[in-house]
């Protein structure tokens, strides 16, 4: 990631069946055109942890992991990287909370918006 460029994961509200959700999502512009990457946790309980990471706001840092893992069969070297949010309380305390895009294109989306 352009270490210049700092992205942000912000959440908006939906409603289905009478109950009020939050849906996570990066947005950004890519060759000109507006996009929108729908952003989840790895799992279904993530969205609590989501909750507290980002309190009262409505939008939290994007922080990426790179990472590298080598085949020990073929001694390919395979990497990446995981994706977290990152927030900050006023004494300091870190929020984190792994997430990743939500449908491949999404990480496609993602990956130009990285570059």
């Amino acid at each position: 990631m352009n270490n210049s460029k700092q992205i942000f994961v912000e959440r908006e509200t939906f409603e289905k069946n009478d109950k009020t959700y939050f849906s996570y999502f990066i947005k950004g512009k890519i060759r000109g055109k507006d996009v929108k990457v729908a952003i989840v946790p790895p799992d279904k309980g993530g969205y609590t942890v989501l909750d507290i990471v980002f309190g009262d706001a409505m939008a939290a840092e994007l922080v990426l992991k790179p990472y590298e893992i080598k085949d020990e069969a073929t001694g390919k070297v395979i990497s990446g990287n995981s994706y977290g949010v990152v927030s900050y309380d006023e004494n300091g305390e870190v929020y984190e909370c792994a997430i990743k895009p939500f449908r491949s294109s999404d990480k496609s989306l993602l990956n130009m918006l990285l570059k």
